[in-house]
């Protein structure tokens, strides 16, 4: 099916372009969103006729966006989960979670603006992109950690994914391998005492 953009999306077009989609595309998200309008002679006459409107509502949007975009782009958030020594999370994090933490920041971003290809399993730091406008697009670090003490020490550059990173490294000398198996005895052997 043809299309007539209203605004600009990624990978497809320009805010005006006459682009082919696929039918449900069109039909299930371009069509219902009003980001786009079926080619045919009179929505082509609708869209020249409102043109100027819609360069207007974007340009509005977009120095919006770049507002929000000054006081966002580069700055990091801590979030913090419960984890095993691993560092793999008990859950994930979304973009859900992600909006939720910046609207509790103060920004507003919705969950379809964050950019996240699966979510995020493990502690550690994360940078993650955010499209405030399909024009302006900032990344944003998330610090994931178990504690806030953990926060700080990986914002300073540590690796907290093993039990002697998180305790030190004397974490307990009677809890190492070695002092439960003796590696004299072959598998199978036992000992006669």
């Amino acid at each position: 099916m043809e299309v007539i953009l209203l605004e600009r999306i990624s990978r497809l077009g320009q805010m005006g372009d006459t682009v082919k989609v696929k039918d449900g595309f069109a039909r299930n998200f371009l069509l219902p969103q009003g980001k786009a309008l079926r080619a045919n002679e009179a929505n082509k006459k609708k869209f020249e006729g409102q043109r100027a409107q819609l360069e207007a509502r974007n340009l509005e949007r977009k120095s919006e966006a770049s507002h929000v975009a000054e006081t966002l782009d580069g700055k990091s958030f801590t979030v913090v989960r419960s984890a095993g020594e691993t560092g793999q999370l008990y859950g994930s994090v979304s973009t859900r979670d992600i909006a939720d933490l910046l609207t509790a920041e103060g920004f507003t971003v919705a969950r379809n603006q964050i950019e996240l290809n699966h979510p995020i399993k493990t502690i550690g730091l994360t940078n993650v992109a955010i499209a405030l406008h399909p024009e302006v697009e900032v990344t944003i670090t998330l610090n994931i950690a178990r504690t806030a003490d953990e926060a700080e020490r990986q914002a300073k550059g540590e690796t907290l994914t093993t039990a002697e990173a998180i305790y030190g490294e004397d974490i307990n000398d009677n809890a190492r391998p070695e002092n439960f198996f003796d590696p004299n005895v072959e598998f199978g052997e036992e000992e006669n005492a």
